[in-house]
């Protein structure tokens, strides 16, 4: 495990990791709670203890509370911050009286002889975020994940053997051999630990977590790994990434934004999970999906924590407010699509190009099926491209009774003083050899 940034003179805070669209990256295991926004973590201390975090979101989950700098706080020197829950050792009892209906309600808690104010200046659920901050404390989750990972390295310890011979006395695989040996290995554990799943409800409960937080281990690994362009082994990576990507899909999100823990930030934190989840089905789809597919995926992923198509909208709509790599694109036509930041309409004309220039093409015309086989997309994106392309004049449309069908633009190399010219050269030239065979 990475060594992790202290902050305060007395190493009370940490660094949080976040991800690209703002969200903190859970640890294995760890559930996101609750969210409020414009709160204050301050030190009642004098001097104080550690330096006041104003006017940032704080996330609670089941092992930290996380403080993430608000977009409207023009101080970008703060970076996210947690404190671990396992480092809280009182929460002080929340006292109503006369002098507290006309100031912000407030928390006050001691982590490591540290008493630390919890100020919230937003709106939103104080008395729900209590009793959930007393809830995760008392649930003590970090102990049994501390039980948990001693028991594996327990039994871990028990099975090292040294040299090239290992306990049973059989020859150690090492190499290239090796590693495929030790994935085939783990794949086996897996698949050992989903079968012991399915035979009681308790012990699926409590093998589902497992599972859940493996595939976004892998998830996390697969978004930051560089893409591979050469060789078949390459190929036969990319292939394997693929069916990795599938899986994960099938998985699903381990802690999905609701309105319960969201509260009135709801929209704005969908939007950034959102970000998050959609990159994957998007570098599957080319750059480019459609909103009812994206509809489809993340629901599945939430499992029974589903959004309406309302809410889908009002998130992708957000994206404009946060830096994120992803957008929403709306066509003439009126699809609405989502895709990437980086995505290049001049590389999409560019093999559009290339596929109606073929010479069986400028003959037959191709379809929307011809190039969503082409571009590796759906056909229904697929025919947005050929129209766009039409609208820039690269193609032309024919409407018969077998359908839409687009064909090459060959009106741009007529010769407007002799029609009746026929060239030899060029794509036109091109096109008479295809249509004369």
């Amino acid at each position: 495990m990475a060594s992790e940034t202290r902050i305060g003179p007395v190493g009370l805070f940490t660094n949080a990791e976040v991800t690209t669209s703002g969200r903190p990256v859970l640890r294995r295991n760890e559930v996101e709670c609750f969210l409020l926004s414009s709160v204050d973590l301050d030190s009642e201390d004098d001097p104080p203890r550690f330096t006041a975090l104003r006017t940032g979101n704080l996330i609670l989950t089941t092992h930290r509370l996380i403080w993430i700098l608000s977009q409207s706080n023009a101080n970008a020197s703060l970076l996210p911050s947690s404190l671990p829950l396992a480092s809280v050792t009182h929460i002080f009892s929340h006292k109503k009286s006369i002098k507290s209906m006309f100031h912000s309600p407030r928390i006050r808690f001691q982590a490591d002889s540290v008493v630390v104010t919890v100020v919230f200046r937003g709106k939103g659920d104080f008395d729900g975020f209590l009793t959930k901050f007393w809830e995760c404390w008392r649930g003590r989750a970090w102990e049994e994940d501390d039980k948990r990972e001693s028991e594996a390295s327990g039994q871990g310890a028990g099975t090292v053997a040294q040299g090239l011979y290992g306990n049973d006395g059989t020859v150690r695989m090492v190499g290239l051999a090796g590693i495929l040996r030790k994935e085939q290995e783990q794949w086996e554990s897996t698949d050992k630990s989903l079968q012991d799943a399915f035979q009681d409800l308790n012990a699926l409960m409590s093998k589902a977590k497992e599972m859940v937080s493996l595939a976004e281990k892998m998830r996390q690994k697969l978004l930051s790994a560089p893409s591979s362009q050469n060789g078949s082994a390459d190929d036969e990576e990319m292939g394997s990434k693929e069916e990795m990507q599938q899986w994960m899909l099938s998985v699903g999100i381990i802690s999905p934004v609701t309105k319960e823990s969201a509260g009135a930030l709801y929209h704005q934190e969908l939007s950034r999970q959102l970000a998050d989840f959609v990159r994957i089905p998007l570098e599957q789809a080319g750059g480019m999906i459609s909103l009812t597919d994206m509809y489809y995926h993340f629901n599945r992923a939430r499992g029974t924590e589903l959004i309406s198509p309302d809410d889908l909208w009002q998130a992708c709509t957000l994206w404009e407010k946060f830096d994120v790599p992803v957008m929403l694109r709306k066509f003439d036509s009126g699809v609405k699509v989502i895709q990437n930041k980086s995505h290049s309409d001049e590389e999409v004309m560019s093999r559009i190009r290339m596929l109606v220039t073929k010479t069986e093409t400028l003959r037959t015309g191709v379809t929307a099926s011809d190039a969503a086989l082409t571009l590796k997309i759906a056909p229904a994106m697929a025919k947005e491209h050929l129209l766009t392309a039409e609208t820039k004049g690269l193609l032309c449309r024919d409407m018969s009774p077998d359908g839409l069908r687009f064909y090459f633009n060959l009106f741009p190399e007529f010769d407007p003083t002799n029609l009746h010219l026929v060239k030899d050269f060029g794509t036109y030239g091109e096109w008479v050899k295809a249509t004369s065979l």
